[in-house]
């Protein structure tokens, strides 16, 4: 993407972690990320659209801003968030548009799951 494409918008979004090799584990086993490691205490992900990374020299944080993921089919991937050690801190509910779960990673990171399905 050229460099004019970038101007503007999110590009990148970190977050802290407590557990490197879990957090990679989880989000690749739940959502097929793929990890670099920058040293034993950072590591860059992609998810196909979006770059980010997990830091163990930031603090973890409640979900401000909240980092909402779209899912296809939200009960699997429901199943595959508990599966993979992450905790379901809001039941699945309906909302104009759609269905959403909250969850929390290994290293306490809150995000949301929705469908419009």
């Amino acid at each position: 993407m050229p460099q004019s494409d970038h101007d503007r918008r999110v590009d990148y979004i970190e977050f802290g972690a407590t557990d490197i090799p879990r957090t990679k584990q989880f989000y690749q086993g739940v959502f097929g990320w793929k990890f670099e490691d920058y040293g034993p205490d950072y590591t860059s992900f992609q998810d196909g659209r979006l770059s980010g990374g997990f830091t163990k020299d930031a603090p973890v944080r409640p979900a401000n801003p909240l980092v909402v993921i779209y899912a296809a089919h939200l009960e699997e991937t429901e199943g595959k968030v508990k599966q993979a050690g992450g905790k379901i801190v809001r039941k699945t509910y309906s909302f104009p548009g759609g269905r959403r779960f909250h969850f929390s990673d290994p290293s306490g990171n809150e995000l949301a799951v929705w469908t419009d399905r």
